[in-house]
């Protein structure tokens, strides 16, 4: 199965490259072995731009990872617009050869958009996380419970090679956890913002390899008990 946010990327230099592999592969010898080349720029177009099905994981209370790559780092920082506050922000970093289709980690509404024209640093570099061009969703998900209902951000942060980022959802769209809701094409960050005060324990650590839609970010937890054994008011 391919993104279908990546079919005219598809058509226009998959087809194109695996056309001028046929023509090459009729030339004489020693010609038709050039073809390797068209043939394999084909076979990494098509392999960039798959998005095979994910298992999705039921239990409540769970956050999914948007991205396919590996988590760069996990701080906490201040998100003001959106969750009001200090948040845990978990950046995951994709390589060429990751899946590049981004999920939603959780059920619930888009409640908030915010793109912002930037630079084009390579992911690596630590600026690039304030300065690169980004998309970021605020996401408004049924809360654990005895807690309020949960806000989350995801953003995509372009890279040095990857230059456009793909998000049709706009406020008001319902999505679903572990559905797709974009992509950025050629790389590079994608990251999961929670509030610190969400009640949610992170269950990945710097260095884990992660799957969009199926391996597990963390958990919010019910809120404690009040003393005296009631629930939470």
């Amino acid at each position: 199965m391919f993104a279908r946010w990546g079919l005219k990327e598809l058509a226009l230099y998959g087809g194109g490259a695996a056309a001028a592999g046929g023509l090459l592969l009729l030339a004489p010898a020693p010609w038709h072995w050039v073809s390797v080349l068209p043939f394999t720029g084909a076979a990494l177009v098509a392999w960039f731009f798959r998005d095979p099905e994910r298992s999705i994981p039921s239990e409540p209370g769970l956050l999914v990872s948007p991205a396919d790559g590996v988590v760069a780092d996990i701080e906490t920082v201040e998100e003001p617009e959106f969750l009001g506050g200090k948040a845990l922000r978990i950046g995951i970093f994709l390589s060429p050869l990751n899946v590049h289709v981004n999920r939603s980690p959780a059920r619930g509404v888009v409640r908030h958009r915010h793109y912002r024209e930037g630079k084009f640093l390579a992911a690596y570099d630590r600026r690039a996380v304030e300065e690169n061009e980004s998309c970021a969703l605020g996401i408004e998900c049924p809360g654990a419970p005895g807690r309020p209902p949960l806000r989350i951000l995801v953003r995509q942060v372009v890279g040095v090679a990857a230059r456009r980022i793909v998000c049709p959802a706009e406020p008001g769209l319902a999505l679903e956890r572990g559905e797709r809701y974009g992509m950025i094409k050629f790389g590079s960050r994608t990251e999961l913002w929670v509030p610190v005060n969400a009640g949610f324990a992170c269950r990945v650590k710097v260095g884990d390899v992660v799957r969009g839609g199926s391996t597990v970010i963390g958990k919010v937890e019910a809120a404690p008990e009040a003393p005296g054994g009631g629930g939470a008011r």
